[in-house]
């Protein structure tokens, strides 16, 4: 590291857990993002101020003006831009030595797999279950850790699925494919703005975490808040043998 990565990143040398060598894995890292929009918007964005040499930032989307209530990525000169680029922009304004590269497109199973083959982490901060599980057959063939939250009304919730353990599930362990689930939108149940930026910002924890090697990860767990009380309760999440993703061949 040169003098003002030094500076820069001070705070996190002075971390024992971190230091110099975790702190050189963040500068050597590709993380990909799945959505640029409540959740995506606080990963990216820790995610650049660690340090994380290379980003690339997925979403099809376009900035609204009732995004920016809790798309904290985004503002006004941005509205109508695409969310991805935007996003791009940001990062690159709050720390110019990340290589960030938007992908304005929608995140379908053959773009998946070409860029989760190349990442080192994966951020699923999308907002449906069919990418939900696109981006988890991707991230079980290629053996990459998934960091994967979600958010709606007061209710938030985050889990890693790290197939690279056999003991971990992935994210079809337990919302099969096959299941009917019903799809809600924050455009018609809302939500609470601050709780995305929580389980954004705890997602982007857990990233940093699984590329440092530094503590224990969420793998195996779902940790769900209920912001009206900001009460936290963790469900342990068993491996299905059965799973239709991760149970077969891949393995």
């Amino acid at each position: 590291m040169n003098d003002d990565q030094l500076l820069r990143y001070s705070r996190h040398l002075l971390l024992d857990e971190v230091g110099v060598e975790g702190q050189e894995r963040f500068l050597a890292a590709h993380a990909l993002v799945i959505g640029a929009g409540g959740l995506g918007s606080p990963t990216a964005l820790y995610l650049a101020t660690a340090g994380v040499g290379r980003l690339t930032i997925v979403d099809d989307d376009r900035v609204d003006l009732t995004n920016l209530q809790r798309q904290i990525i985004h503002d006004m000169s941005s509205l109508g831009e695409p969310k991805a680029r935007s996003a791009a922009r940001r990062v690159a304004a709050l720390n110019p030595e990340v290589h960030v590269e938007p992908v304005c497109a929608h995140a379908d199973a053959r773009l998946l797999d070409e860029l989760v083959a190349g990442a080192d982490v994966v951020l699923d901060c999308c907002d449906n279950f069919a990418t939900r599980h696109a981006v988890n057959v991707a991230c079980v063939r290629h053996r990459r850790p998934l960091v994967s939250g979600a958010a709606i009304r007061f209710d938030g919730q985050i889990a890693v699925y790290d197939t690279r353990d056999e003991a971990s599930p992935c994210y079809a362990c337990i919302f099969p494919p096959d299941q009917e689930f019903e799809e809600v939108r924050c455009a018609t149940m809302g939500v609470f703005a601050p709780l995305v930026g929580i389980v954004g910002a705890v997602q982007a924890a857990e990233a940093l975490k699984i590329l440092a090697g530094v503590g224990t990860s969420l793998a195996g767990r779902l940790q769900m808040l209920d912001a009206r009380t900001m009460e936290w309760n963790e469900i342990r999440l068993p491996r299905q043998p059965a799973c239709p993703v991760c149970g077969g061949a891949w393995r």
